[in-house]
């Protein structure tokens, strides 16, 4: 434990910058439109009636593109919606930083002629508003990654993952808020200020897609475009409680992601582009989409995810690993995974809480190594000699030299610690021969307190009362990045004080869609409201649509 405390404070607090000062407007309550949200859900399994058009906006994704493709509502009629929706909520959170309405207009409008004139959607996405991670390039419209030094940027085109959108029918409508490059935890840059929680504002929504899980829990958009690297899109699905799946790697073409700079056509061999939502079934949706070969490779290659391993939850075979010595968690999370293996077992699945895939200590360390050696790709000349020297200067093998050994590692160096990723991803696949998914914790506790106005080697964590490692935080995401597998972080309960709690679902590798509809079969298993923080409960009429819970 003492490497993650010393060494990951060292690699940010590199990279950090000064955030702006907290806002002390608190988050509003929110309704759908003419003053009420739809009433009488049930949550998973509810009977209510069919959602009422004037507050489609806050309905799951799937719904409403059944909607704009039965033209039950326009493209035009139901952005008005999510724009009127996010100029009444957003003042509050700060998680839509850059909107672009002029332009969302006229792609709703060229949607809505394009079904009237044909009959036939744009395609799965058609017409449907959402907003995209302000890391990832969109033409014409500014990408700022959180920088002063792009507060300017107007990219020229699109991040491949924003063009399969674009191409599926999507509207952007605007840019969610990151951390300064998307190098913290939480969500500030002196760009735009802090993004706050939706439930207490005291605390972080996480980082660095932080602006996208508020947006995603407060229903300014169903569906959004993230990036993960060190948890950054599952962390704040954690805490703002939403859905999120970092997909398996190399299944979402990457190109077009801050940082990398702009223009560059490679990014790290550790990012995964992948979508939140409010539901898991939207997280299927937007797979459906986004898992394509790069352009360059699009003439040749196909992406043919397998379809889920089970039709049943008691078909499956679970594995659990409910706490690890490496990175405690505190009494409620171990509590709610508890429930969920009870859970589970009531639904006839087999629970394993014994194997374990791999040693939680030496896979963190090789991610942390082969994650400050990414990093290193876009240092400027001067500043990575100056790293050069001052590694030379820490034997080998000192503690405190990890991280600029790590980013100044010889290509000899790289190569083997990347034959021991090789092997340890061996060794999942192997645990993955007995087992069909592994129920983890996502997080060591509920959200943390923000954060923003602290430098960040002066940062930390409680966990029961215990002070702890600011970067404990990302430990368990870490174990699936490192190995390149799927990943969904589902909300599973709360908090005495309400604070959202979840639990990550980690299966094989390309077995995406086997995570997301295991996720899907144990939400309508679990209790509480789907629909958007603030608003009445609203039905999910796709959860009940999959056979086999």
């Amino acid at each position: 434990m003492i490497l993650r405390r010393t060494l990951l404070i060292a690699c940010t607090a590199i990279a950090a910058t000064a955030s702006m000062a907290a806002m002390s407007v608190a988050a509003p309550r929110f309704r759908g439109e003419g003053g009420k949200g739809e009433g009488g859900g049930k949550g998973h399994g509810g009977d209510a009636e069919p959602s009422r058009t004037e507050d489609l906006h806050l309905a799951p994704a799937r719904e409403q593109i059944a909607a704009l493709k039965q033209r039950v509502i326009t493209s035009r009629a139901l952005l008005e919606q999510y724009l009127r929706h996010i100029e009444a909520t957003d003042p509050g959170l700060n998680a839509v930083v850059t909107l672009d309405a002029e332009a969302a207009r006229a792609a709703a409008d060229a949607a809505d002629r394009h079904l009237a004139k044909t009959g036939k959607p744009l395609g799965a996405l058609h017409g449907l508003p959402l907003t995209v991670k302000d890391a990832l390039e969109t033409k014409g419209l500014r990408t700022t990654s959180g920088s002063p030094d792009l507060s300017g940027h107007v990219p020229e085109r699109d991040a491949d993952a924003v063009a399969l959108l674009r191409a599926a029918g999507a509207v952007i409508v605007g840019k969610t808020n990151v951390p300064v490059m998307c190098q913290d935890l939480q969500t500030s840059n002196p760009v735009f200020g802090t993004t706050r929680h939706p439930y207490d504002v005291t605390r972080t929504p996480g980082g660095s897609s932080g602006g996208a899980a508020v947006a995603v829990a407060t229903g300014m958009t169903s569906v959004e475009l993230c990036s993960d690297l060190a948890g950054s899109l599952r962390l704040p699905a954690a805490y703002c409680g939403v859905y999120a799946l970092r997909p398996s790697g190399g299944v979402v073409p990457t190109r077009g992601h801050i940082p990398r700079p702009p223009d560059w056509v490679t990014s790290s061999d550790m990012l995964t582009i992948g979508p939140l939502a409010r539901n898991a079934e939207d997280l299927d949706l937007a797979l459906d989409v986004l898992a394509a070969p790069a352009p360059a490779d699009a003439a040749a290659w196909r992406i043919d995810l397998p379809e889920p391993r089970h039709g049943r939850l008691a078909d499956h075979r679970f594995g659990l690993w409910q706490d690890d010595p490496y990175c405690h968690v505190d009494e409620d999370t171990r509590t709610l995974l508890d429930q969920v293996a009870a859970l589970l077992r009531a639904a006839g699945a087999s629970v394993d809480d014994s194997a374990r895939p791999v040693d939680f200590a030496e896979s963190d360390r090789l991610f942390q190594r082969l994650m400050f050696a990414t990093a290193s790709a876009t240092a400027a000349d001067d500043a990575f000699a100056a790293d050069v020297a001052a590694a030379e200067k820490i034997p080998v093998g000192d503690p405190s030299g990890l991280f600029l050994h790590s980013r100044t590692m010889r290509h000899r160096d790289w190569l083997r610690a990347n034959e021991d990723r090789e092997r340890l991803r061996g060794r999942w696949a192997d645990y993955f021969a007995t087992h069909d998914i592994l129920i983890a914790p996502a997080v060591p506790a509920a959200s943390v307190a923000d954060q923003a106005s602290v430098p960040v080697p002066q940062r930390s964590i409680t966990v029961d009362g215990e002070n702890r490692p600011y970067f404990d935080q990302t430990a368990w995401l870490n174990l699936a990045g490192l190995a390149g597998l799927p990943s969904v972080v589902m909300p599973a309960g709360r908090t005495a004080d309400g604070l959202p709690l979840a639990v990550q679902l980690i299966g094989p590798y390309l077995a995406d869609r086997t995570v997301t509809a295991a996720a899907t079969r144990l939400a309508r298993r679990l209790t509480g409201a789907t629909g958007p923080h603030g608003c009445d409960n609203r039905r999910d009429a796709h959860a009940r649509a999959l056979p086999g819970a």
